[in-house]
């Protein structure tokens, strides 16, 4: 079962990509503000990226923590290619170079994690605790944030982001993981913390795509999420990590492989302005500076 909750992560992953692209566009026009509700692009956006989470949240279901939130990088090598082409250009060299290293470096991981899923067992202690920490990080994200302006501001902002979806993440295979067909177990107040949750990852999420830097913003949360979500099904849910010194260094260089293929990308994002169409003049100003990459 392991496998097919991979492709379904993947397949989720390509519909979260689309629609945090399409959001992102229309945060960018209007800003992170209530404004956001009357545009019906980014409401398709929105319904198209929950369809992706959702299938997120069935492979969590299927397959351990530490081998699905991995897939979700993959979400920037489709992201990154839709978000060029709604700005009105073709990817760069670079960026497909980028999408390449991501694309390798998941595959080594998934092929490197552990395959024999664990019941998940969150307590109550550590569950809170855990809650705690993600909200020191976003508390610290924020007043960070409003020291500093551009792709700085969009980084930081988007690793309070990341920390938050890797909550939802954790808790989502904290109750999936562990129903075992009984529907019974939902009733815990695990369920009832994922909604909140997931409000408070999208409302981080469009303040980090409103400042104008996409591909700085989503990569940042694809680092974060999934690093923060691995961590925490070792420590929390008790899930296997590459150990032994064969499967560890390999998954070390995977990592450094993606990681380093996910900076390429947000390095090269296209969206430093206005997108095409809310300012075109300073969008061409844009693309002409760094029509270099191309």
């Amino acid at each position: 079962m392991t496998w097919v909750g991979l492709v379904i992560a993947l397949a989720g992953a390509l519909g979260y990509a689309f629609g945090a692209a399409l959001q992102q566009y229309e945060a960018v026009a209007e800003g992170a503000s209530l404004r956001l509700v009357r545009r019906p692009r980014w409401w398709i956006g929105g319904v198209i990226g929950f369809a992706g989470a959702s299938l997120h949240a069935v492979a969590l279901s299927l397959a351990p923590l530490v081998a699905v939130q991995p897939i979700s990088v993959a979400t920037l090598v489709f992201a990154v290619p839709l978000a060029a082409l709604m700005y009105g250009r073709r990817p760069y060299k670079a960026e497909i170079l980028g999408s390449i290293a991501v694309a390798v470096g998941l595959l080594w991981l998934m092929v490197l994690v552990p395959a024999h899923n664990v019941r998940p067992n969150l307590g109550t202690g550590p569950a809170i605790g855990f809650i705690v920490v993600i909200g020191l990080i976003v508390l610290a994200a924020e007043l960070f944030a409003n020291r500093l302006r551009g792709p700085g501001k969009a980084l930081v902002l988007s690793v309070g982001a990341g920390a938050v979806t890797a909550s939802v993440s954790t808790f989502v295979r904290a109750v999936g993981g562990g129903m075992d067909g009984d529907w019974g177990r939902l009733l815990h107040w695990f369920t009832l913390v994922i909604p909140v949750l997931l409000i408070g990852a999208v409302v981080m999420l469009q303040r980090s795509y409103a400042v104008g830097y996409f591909g700085i913003a989503y990569a940042g949360v694809q680092a974060v999420d999934p690093i923060t979500s691995v961590l925490a099904g070792a420590i929390l849910l008790g899930e296997p990590l590459p150990t032994s010194p064969s499967t560890a260094i390999p998954a070390v260089l995977a990592a450094a492989l993606t990681i380093g293929g996910t900076i390429t990308l947000g390095r090269l994002a296209p969206d430093h302005s206005q997108p095409v169409g809310v300012d075109g003049t300073r969008a061409s100003r844009s693309l002409t500076a760094t029509s270099d990459l191309v």
